[in-house]
């Protein structure tokens, strides 16, 4: 793709893949004159009477009869509505400006303010222009991966061997960087001593994918591109998916975005809502991208349900259809293998449809598919247990919401998906964040904001209790340990273990707001973030 550069800007064109093609309102008339006696010219309106001049007697302004009944009419029936009108405007006024306010933030959950979100590329062109801007960040010398949502095996466990604080000072780890960025919750990746991040400048009104420095912090480039987003709980939400030749980012509008992982070179861009007809869901796209066998896999869950990209070409390598019109979701794509094949899972949904679907990783065929999964809001991955069964968990609609356990079966050289059980919100329900399947246990935040470690046979085995809650907050586990944060910015360090809620150390590491962005853990360092900023922590042991 040709590109242009002066002084280390390099714009590029992006959305082409390669090889690719009243009436005025005035006062009411006046009326008729009262008793007929007086015969001085009654004022034509109500606003005449009212700005009639008053006559003075002895030092007191009064008012003629006439006058005075029009001024009361003029008052109640014009001035008292009018200034309820007036009041209307600069209240929407007010509003409409603050909409966009950097500052003007409070603790809450997504949509709890019911603001809808505006329209999602209606008046953007299916070709946008980027640009690459070059810094003087290094990559630091770091083998520690977390290449895209969930880290490398999509089971937010870091398998990296590395000695680990067990305990920290009361200041909490060290903080080895920070960074400001821009209002959101997208979540960090790592590899190659790099850390990806899709973030938002809403000064410039632009989607901006970020290569740091692991080291430092410091900004390696940067590819943006424009796109108009108003705040709504945020503008950024996914994570990238990180190889040694591609970064891959989805946008909060649905814009598919690759570039080379090392240079930020422009690759391919996809316009998911003018390409495929995708309908952004409420609070923005949250679906973070899936690279495999260096093919990006996206759910559009538009025009067709699940796509393959060939990442190095940006041409389409299958798509599957979507004859039961499911629309997308929060949720994004885990891969899975069952008795030699290979799909990904999705949990698409609509106002009176949606479920759970297996699409094969080969040409995108449908293989199996379920409606006993019917939820809301569907927000977490399908996690995926062992070869043959799917965790689903949701928290928003409390009446079909909670969890469930799918078992893949062969009938009669079918897959067939069967609900083993399911539970409501009041036994688990995970509103945001998925849960982890750790040494034959999982674990994650319900909907009463406690930490709670649950069998597989969806039984809860502990709580951590009311006293210690962690809202919507990420977590993570590395070497036996779990990492959790809460919405303020509380990390606490938990053994991961089912004999109990063990808390080994707690600190406050984060200052702002809603701590809800996915964690990173690489080479014995911690990335979270609040609404505003993130900071990478320390947590390797002596």
């Amino acid at each position: 793709m040709p590109s242009s550069s002066r002084n280390g800007v390099h714009s590029t064109p992006c959305g082409a893949r390669p090889g690719g093609s009243g009436k005025a309102v005035g006062f009411a008339q006046a009326l008729p004159m009262v008793g007929g006696k007086d015969h001085r010219q009654a004022p034509k309106t109500p606003l005449a009477a009212a700005t009639r001049c008053p006559r003075n007697y002895g030092g007191v302004s009064y008012f003629d009869s006439v006058s005075r009944w029009h001024m009361k009419k003029f008052l109640i029936a014009d001035c008292v509505p009018m200034t309820f009108v007036i009041a209307g405007v600069v209240g929407l006024m007010y509003l409409w400006l603050s909409a966009d306010a950097a500052i003007d933030v409070k603790e809450r959950l997504p949509g709890g303010d019911s603001r809808p979100t505006d329209a999602a590329g209606a008046d953007e062109p299916i070709k946008i222009v980027g640009a690459l801007v070059t810094s003087d960040g290094v990559p630091a010398d770091l083998s520690g991966a977390w290449p895209r949502f969930r880290g490398a095996n999509y089971d937010a466990i870091s398998t990296e061997p590395m000695t680990l604080a067990r305990t920290w000072p009361a200041e909490g780890p060290r903080v080895l960087w920070s960074l400001d960025v821009g209002e959101g919750y997208a979540g960090a990746a790592v590899l190659d001593g790099r850390v990806y991040l899709l973030d938002y400048d809403q000064g410039k009104q632009a989607d901006v994918i970020r290569c740091l420095s692991l080291n430092d912090g410091r900004e390696i480039w940067r590819y943006s591109y424009p796109v108009r987003i108003k705040r709504f709980h945020g503008m950024s939400r996914t994570v990238p998916a990180v190889t040694d030749k591609y970064v891959v980012t989805l946008g909060p509008k649905g814009h598919v975005t690759c570039l080379d992982s090392k240079t930020g070179e422009f690759r391919w861009m996809l316009n998911l809502v003018k390409e495929y007809g995708t309908v952004i869901p409420q609070w923005y796209a949250a679906q973070c991208p899936l690279i495999d066998d260096d093919k990006a896999i996206i759910a559009p869950a538009g025009t067709v349900l699940m796509l393959a990209v060939d990442c190095a070409t940006g041409e389409i390598v299958w798509q599957t259809p979507n004859p039961d019109k499911w629309v997308m979701t929060h949720s994004s794509v885990a891969p899975m293998e069952f008795q030699g094949s290979r799909f990904y899972v999705y949990c698409g949904g609509s106002t009176d449809r949606g479920g759970v679907v297996g699409v094969s990783a080969q040409d995108g065929q449908i293989l199996w598919k379920t409606e006993e999964w019917r939820v809301r809001t569907n927000v977490p991955m399908p996690l995926v247990i062992g070869d043959d069964r799917i965790f689903l968990t949701a928290g928003y609609g409390q009446y079909e919401s909670g969890c469930m356990m799918l078992r893949l079966v062969e009938d009669n050289g079918r897959i067939v998906a069967r609900s083993e059980f399911k539970h409501p919100t009041a036994v688990f329900g995970s509103m945001q964040h998925t849960p982890i399947l750790y040494d034959g246990h999982l674990y994650g935040v319900g909907m009463d904001k406690q930490l709670a470690c649950l069998d597989l046979e969806g039984k809860v085995v502990w709580t951590s209790t009311s006293a210690n809650t962690f809202g919507s907050g990420p977590y993570a586990i590395a070497g036996g340990l779990l990492y959790v944060l809460n919405d303020s910015g509380m990390l606490t360090l938990v053994e991961a273990a089912p004999s109990g809620y063990v808390p080994l150390a707690r600190a406050k590491v984060l200052s702002g707001i809603e701590s809800w962005g996915p964690m990173a853990i690489a080479s014995g360092r911690l990335i979270v973030r609040d609404l505003n900023r993130m900071i990478c922590l320390d947590i390797a042991g002596q």
